[in-house]
C-alpha cells in the first residue's frame, strides 16, 4: 500500500515548509482581486501564511504578500488575516 504524500507549503513570513492544511491560502484571482481562500482550491495565484502572529508581523514587515503577488496589497487584507487567525485560534 502506498504512503499518501503530504502537500507542502512555504509560509511567506517565517519562510518554513509545513503542511498545506495547516496554513491560511490568500489568493490573487485573474482579475487582480487578492482575498482570503477558505476552501483551499480557488482559482489564482496563490501564497500562504502559518497561523502565527509572528509570521504575520515579519510579513507585513518585509511586504511579502506584494512581492508573492507583484501587486500592491492593501491594509485591510492584512487585518483580515489578524482576523482569521483570531478566529482559528479560538476553534481549536
Amino acid at each position: 500500500m502506498k504512503v499518501k504524500k503530504i502537500p507542502m507549503r512555504m509560509c511567506v513570513g517565517c519562510r518554513q515548509m509545513l503542511p498545506k492544511k495547516s496554513m491560511i491560502r490568500i489568493v490573487r484571482q485573474q482579475d487582480g482581486t487578492i482575498h482570503l481562500d477558505t476552501t483551499g482550491k480557488a482559482a489564482g495565484r496563490g501564497a500562504y501564511i502559518c497561523r502565527g502572529e509572528q509570521c504575520l508581523n515579519a510579513c507585513m514587515k518585509a511586504n511579502a504578500l506584494s512581492k508573492a503577488f507583484e501587486t500592491k496589497v492593501d491594509q485591510e487584507l492584512y487585518e483580515a488575516l489578524r482576523e482569521e487567525m483570531k478566529k482559528l485560534d479560538q476553534t481549536e
